[in-house]
């Protein structure tokens, strides 16, 4: 992708299920499971790099001392930086790292998980980190306030932690009558709260509150940890439990590649689902939350999560080889001159399955026309069959933009240069040049950058491929795309609704979204007048550079092809408008209202 996306964050449990000797004796350190998280964290390294956190529990402190430990640091080395600042006394049985990427604009440590809620009781204390995004933040704030709760904070991070923490303490206090009842006294009552404290209890009275998008982990002060996913399984969580640990990640290589494990130990949490491993070290699923629609975001499959996933990086190159038969129509079957390359670094293996996708049908074209010669000429004329196309490195990324430098032209001309191109890689004026990308989403660096460089190489044409659909609606689940303006798809279109004069439809959808926001997302009727080819037209058109020659088509991936090759990550709002919960429509809706809005006030 050439214009980097924000997105979820990376998150990272461990639970040691043995005390410490075993794992000093056994793996020759008492920070066995100190040095697992730490390879975790660096292995999810591309999910979040503007901050990171760290929080451990241990379970065996006398009481009065500390146990519960946390550690936050912002910028990219932020990992390096705060495991070189903890010290032995972390040491814990169960561990949590957090890496984060804003998608609300906010920055600042305060802003970096994970959130910590202190109490003088054990079982109270609650650490919270996650990959989350919720759509109805302002219910859920309305609701703690009735409750009586006055947060100094609004913000999804903080106001999850003040609910979850309410509903934490009910539980507290529940337990704490009944080891009244009993006739415990002192140390023996805190005892019996700390064996006892059922987490489903509290995951269901909190998660019930919230729409959006979630994966939530969560460490109490009495031992108890836990992960839980959002019943529309919109984001996603991995973990793995033998009698050693429990582990919990992102994304499923992290925990091959830490633990030495093959795809098939690991398993994945489930739509509604929560891992809960107890104080004691026993550990279940529990449905938390009713299933519902499965809504796994397909992005996560396309673009966010690393492709050294076994599936993903098959369903990566099905999406390349699936534009075969619109790439081919492109350029015309001039197979013979067409350079085939890709944008650095994420549209890799789409492009080996692109090139894949193009043997195929040259070998297939070959050997049809090797069924019309003699037998006798077909077997010396064998070595045909190669099937081979012209790839090249065309583009290199090669350095990022720093931002130091204040005056927005000086900025511009210097984001320009973020890549680079390979001079002499395709004849000037004969080769196509047919270059692939994961997604094409607000255009600016094919504009400012991509298409400036590639003109210079004289290509006969260029066909921009994108292995994903056009990208029409914003996010809300946990993508810094939230304006439906940014989109160049979006863009475009109102473009075509002003050339042609359909302001009634305009007016139309703008009083739909105001006034029926939650029932359905009338965004969608802004693109039925169109086809994807004059959306694509006019794409080309707005994002052409000014005195380029080359001509340029644009080719996108279908919904069905999306799905086909991603089948079991069936969440495709960003291209459909087809939002998994009301939240999601109910703000899109907004972000119409709020663009006609703002254009009417420059206009005025």
């Amino acid at each position: 992708m050439v214009e980097q996306l924000k997105h979820e964050c990376g998150v990272a449990m461990i639970r040691l299920l043995k005390p410490l000797d075993y794992y000093a004796q056994k793996y020759g350190t008492w920070a066995y499971g100190f040095n697992k998280l730490y390879l975790m964290m660096e292995k999810q390294h591309n999910r979040g790099q503007e901050g990171a956190g760290f929080a451990s529990v241990s379970l065996n402190r006398e009481l009065g001392t500390e146990y519960m430990f946390r550690e936050k640091a912002e910028g990219k080395d932020a990992i390096t930086e705060i495991f070189s600042r903890v010290k032995e006394k972390m040491a814990g049985e169960l561990y949590m790292g957090h890496l984060r990427y804003s998608t609300t604009g906010k920055s600042g440590l305060q802003y970096v998980h994970p959130f910590l809620r202190r109490n003088n009781w054990r079982a109270k204390n609650l650490c919270l980190c996650g990959n989350f995004n919720m759509t109805n933040i302002d219910e859920v704030f309305r609701f703690l306030t009735s409750l009586g709760q006055s947060p100094r904070f609004y913000g999804d991070s903080y106001i999850t932690l003040e609910l979850m923490g309410h509903r934490l303490d009910r539980e507290v206090e529940r337990l704490y009558a009944i080891a009244k009842n009993q006739g415990l006294q002192g140390t023996a009552i805190t005892g019996y709260i700390d064996d006892h404290v059922d987490v489903a209890n509290v995951l269901r009275t909190t998660m019930e509150h919230y729409d959006g998008g979630y994966v939530m982990c969560g460490l109490t002060g009495s031992g108890e940890m836990f992960v839980v996913r959002d019943p529309w399984g919109i984001r996603s969580a991995f973990y793995y439990c033998d009698n050693e640990i429990a582990a919990v990640a992102s994304e499923r290589p992290v925990l091959q590649t830490t633990f030495d494990l093959q795809a098939e130990d690991i398993c994945e949490l489930q739509p509604g689902e929560s891992l809960i491993v107890r104080r004691s070290g026993e550990s279940h699923l529990e449905q938390i939350m009713p299933a519902k629609k499965l809504s796994a975001c397909s992005f996560e499959r396309i673009y966010f999560s690393r492709g050294s996933d076994r599936d993903i990086y098959q369903e990566r190159k099905r999406l390349g080889e699936q534009l075969t038969p619109a790439i081919l129509k492109a350029i015309n079957n001039d197979v013979t001159n067409t350079v085939f390359s890709y944008i650095p670094n994420t549209a890799e293996v789409a492009f080996y399955g692109m090139t894949d996708g193009f043997r195929k049908a040259a070998i297939k074209r070959e050997e049809s026309e090797l069924a019309q010669i003699p037998e006798r000429e077909q077997v010396r004329t064998k070595f045909k069959l190669h099937g081979e196309v012209r790839t090249e490195k065309v583009v290199w990324k090669d350095i990022k933009l720093r931002t130091f430098i204040a005056d927005n032209s000086e900025r511009n001309d210097l984001a320009a240069h973020v890549y680079d191109i390979s001079y002499g890689s395709l004849r000037p004026h004969e080769d196509n040049l047919v270059i692939i990308d994961d997604s094409i989403v607000r255009g600016t660096t094919l504009k400012e950058s991509i298409f400036k460089m590639l003109d210079r190489l004289h290509p006969k044409k260029i066909v921009m491929v994108s292995s994903s659909p056009q990208i029409r609606y914003p996010d809300y689940y946990g993508i810094d795309m939230a304006r439906l303006e940014e989109f160049c798809a979006f863009r475009a279109t109102m473009d075509l609704i002003e050339e042609r004069g359909l302001w009634q439809l305009v007016n139309d959808t703008y009083l739909a979204c105001k006034h029926d926001p939650q029932t359905e997302n009338h965004v969608r009727a802004l693109y039925e007048p169109f086809t994807i080819d004059e959306i694509n037209q006019k794409i080309v058109e707005m994002l052409r550079p000014k005195g380029m020659q080359t001509p340029v088509e644009l080719v996108f991936q279908s919904i069905e092809g999306l799905h086909k090759a991603c089948p079991n990550h069936p969440g495709d709002w960003y291209f459909t408008g087809h939002y998994p919960t009301p939240g999601g429509t109910r703000l899109c809706n907004a972000a119409f209202v709020n663009y006609i809005d703002t254009k009417q006030k420059k206009q005025q």
